[in-house]
């Protein structure tokens, strides 16, 4: 399998914004080619310079990018999304930490930090020419026994996949239609003004 070398439909914008926003997205055509270590510390480290509250952190990325921890995680997915990331060659849990480190008290805005992380994660991957797809189905019990008791603070939100991007026939036919950027539903849709009475 070699690297997509097919221009995906484009994602565009009517306001003025930067085309790192329009150039992410989430592929599931991955090339097995392991990354470098230098990709995989910038990853991290874009991970880590997130806003969060408090300066908190909440986010905790375990990873695996070796024959022996893919082997371990690829099993927690779902069915569905195994059928195409597990040729990504480095899958991430990211979580979130539910209580503040200091003061043990409860922290509501871990997730939103965790999110924020995720992004930055996912947009330095772009700039290095990477693809990163967040999934919702995988079996949180299962994510639990692979990472053991460290897991037992932390809300498991998501499994990420990373990779350079393969050719659409790298996928099943019922999952390459899919492959292309999609459009987002417009700002009016999920935006308004704060009321004044």
């Amino acid at each position: 399998m070699t690297e997509a070398t097919d221009t995906p439909r484009r994602a565009t914008s009517g306001v003025a914004v930067s085309p790192m926003f329009l150039d992410r997205w989430s592929p599931r055509a991955f090339l097995d080619a392991p990354l470098s270590d230098a990709d995989k510390a910038s990853l991290l480290e874009a991970a880590r310079w997130a806003p969060s509250s408090m300066n908190e952190q909440p986010w905790r990325i375990w990873f695996a990018d070796t024959p022996a921890t893919l082997q371990r995680l690829r099993p927690v997915l779902a069915e569905g999304n195994r059928r195409w990331a597990d040729r990504a060659p480095l899958l991430l849990l990211v979580a979130a930490h539910r209580r503040f480190q200091q003061s043990g008290k409860e922290n509501r805005w871990a997730a939103f930090d965790a999110g924020a992380a995720w992004m930055s994660l996912a947009l330095e991957a772009r700039r290095r020419g990477l693809y990163a797809h967040a999934m919702g189905g995988f079996d949180v019990a299962k994510a639990r026994e692979v990472i053991g008791s460290a897991s037992k603070d932390y809300d498991i939100l998501a499994v990420v996949a990373v990779g350079k991007r393969a050719g659409p026939e790298a996928l099943p036919d019922d999952i390459r239609a899919r492959e292309h950027p999609t459009d987002r539903r417009p700002v009016g849709e999920w935006s308004a003004r704060v009321p004044t009475d």
